[in-house]
């Protein structure tokens, strides 16, 4: 048994010393656990930055005022107050992602309990504002409509909801760690390979052969020895 551990420390060993001369090999898991987590989370944010939002409003009435003024930084630019007749030329021209249109005589239905319409022009080529966006846009609104009607009922229980871990909701930092384990899962599976493309290649493998090891003794050398490079990549990805 001490022998057997002796033969896969001291194999293991070789495993590394054999990685840090493969220059090629270091640079990509140096930018595995670097570059490519920055720019995989950045690249797949879902959040709402700075959309640049419009509002024709036809009703001028004190709720098409509230609900104009609940846009604000930083999901949204300071709304923008554009007559009917803009709203094409602006769209097209990418001026506004998004363009609302209050009509006239909304805040009388609303009152009255009538049905009424908001229409929402959205730019599409924005994928993913355009999506993530309308929600916000109908949850705003939405929420301002029945603040203004006190339909809002009080409840005896005050429920504050605290999201640990990530308070912000900050969908980088969920896109990262999803990076990371795509990262190790890519890893384990490259490392290893490449391994026993480095020893067919520098006809090692037969030396192994004829050795008195058996395949366990050289696959668990091999998996320790590169398991250990991922956990200092994870480490420092996780750290830096």
């Amino acid at each position: 048994m001490k022998q057997s551990l002796y033969n896969i420390y001291h194999l293991g060993k070789k495993e590394l010393q054999t990685l840090f001369r493969d220059k090629i090999m270091l640079s990509l898991i140096v930018y595995s656990f670097s570059f490519a987590i920055y720019i995989g989370a950045t690249s797949a944010s879902t959040d709402i930055h700075h959309a640049s939002i419009a509002f024709v409003d036809e009703d001028r009435s004190t709720l098409s005022e509230r609900i104009i003024s609940a846009f604000y930084k930083p999901r949204f630019n300071p709304p923008q107050l554009i007559t009917f007749d803009e709203v094409n030329p602006t769209m097209d021209s990418g001026y506004y992602t998004f363009v609302v249109v209050i009509p006239s005589g909304f805040e009388k239905k609303i009152l009255k309990q009538e049905a009424t319409e908001i229409q929402l022009n959205i730019d599409a080529t924005r994928m993913t504002q355009a999506g993530v966006g309308s929600g916000y846009i109908q949850a705003i609104i939405n929420q301002e409509i029945a603040n203004s009607l006190n339909q809002k009922e009080i409840s005896p229980i005050n429920l504050v909801t605290t999201f640990k871990y990530n308070p912000n909701l900050i969908s980088t930092w969920f896109g990262g760690i999803n990076e990371i384990i795509s990262n190790i899962m890519m890893l384990s599976i490259l490392l290893s390979g490449a391994a026993l493309m480095r020893e067919r290649e520098h006809g090692t493998i037969e030396h192994l052969l004829v050795m008195p090891l058996n395949a366990a003794q050289i696959m668990l050398s091999k998996i320790w020895s590169m398991g250990l490079v991922i956990l200092i990549g994870v480490t420092f990805s996780l750290l830096f």
